[in-house]
């Protein structure tokens, strides 16, 4: 079932995502090589919690196992695509760390990823950053009142297979308000005007998930984490929006982690 969101609800989940985004921005002035993604991990959660809010991926329920999430951040390195667990490994110059966070704050949920360099990272490996990125907002584009959830899938796939790059088709965008994962299911592929209307009220969180190589994935033995089958490193942004009668209203922001890395 897909829920409308008041306009009072609607702010609410902006605090929230406001707050994802903040927190992004602290994991984002600790990411250089020799730094754990367990480190990462104790400054998201310690930040979340200073900021009266609960981290909603810790705890969260498998569906494909038993083993609840144990931690309050996602980190995917490289050829990891999405549901990293955060542990001991060291980043190391020219990684590219995916930090993908989500917060319950005043009974709504923010929800936003993206994808950090560790240092210096090769050309080819920041092209994939940029063209991800931009087929986000490709796809926000495409998130208004009276289209279909195919127009952002088809935007964002387009846009990416034109670069030749592999759109993961096993994960996908969501609705999201008083709970994390709501309906819609909001693909990174498909056709214009076919999915679910599109209607003032909605909110989705939007996340591009794009590798370098083949968009073959396989879930590694933690039952979490998804990498790449073919080795080829991944990129993944997210967004939060509200479907309004023109341009989507954008409710999480990268602006305090762009910030943070102009200055470091």
């Amino acid at each position: 079932m897909i829920f409308l969101k008041t306009e009072d609800e609607i702010e609410l989940l902006r605090k929230s995502n406001i707050l994802v985004g903040k927190t992004l921005a602290e994991v984002a002035k600790y990411i250089q090589p020799g730094v754990t993604t367990a480190e990462l991990d104790k400054v998201a959660e310690e930040f979340i919690r200073d900021n009266n809010a609960e981290p909603t991926f810790r705890g969260f329920p498998n569906p494909y196992g038993e083993k609840r999430f144990p931690a309050s951040i996602c980190t995917s390195v490289n050829g990891q695509v999405v549901h990293g667990i955060p542990g001991s490994y060291e980043l190391r110059e020219g990684d590219i760390v995916s930090v993908d966070c989500g917060v319950k704050l005043n009974g709504f949920c923010g929800d936003s990823a993206y994808t950090f360099c560790v240092g210096e990272v090769s050309e080819k490996v920041r092209n994939l950053l940029e063209v991800t990125k931009r087929a986000l907002y490709i796809g926000i584009e495409e998130a208004t009142e009276g289209n279909r959830v195919g127009n952002i899938g088809n935007a964002i796939q387009q846009y990416c297979e034109s670069h030749s790059y592999g759109v993961v088709r096993e994960f996908a965008g969501h609705g999201i308000g008083k709970e994390m994962h709501e309906d819609p299911f909001v693909p990174n592929f498909g056709k214009s005007g076919t999915g679910a209307m599109l209607k003032r009220g909605m909110c989705i969180a939007i996340e591009p998930m794009i590798t370098m190589g083949n968009r073959q994935v396989v879930l590694e033995n933690d039952d979490w984490t998804v990498r790449t089958v073919d080795g080829s490193w991944a990129a993944h942004f997210e967004h939060s929006v509200a479907i309004s009668a023109g341009k989507a209203d954008v409710l999480s922001s990268f602006r305090f982690i762009e910030e943070v890395l102009r200055n470091k």
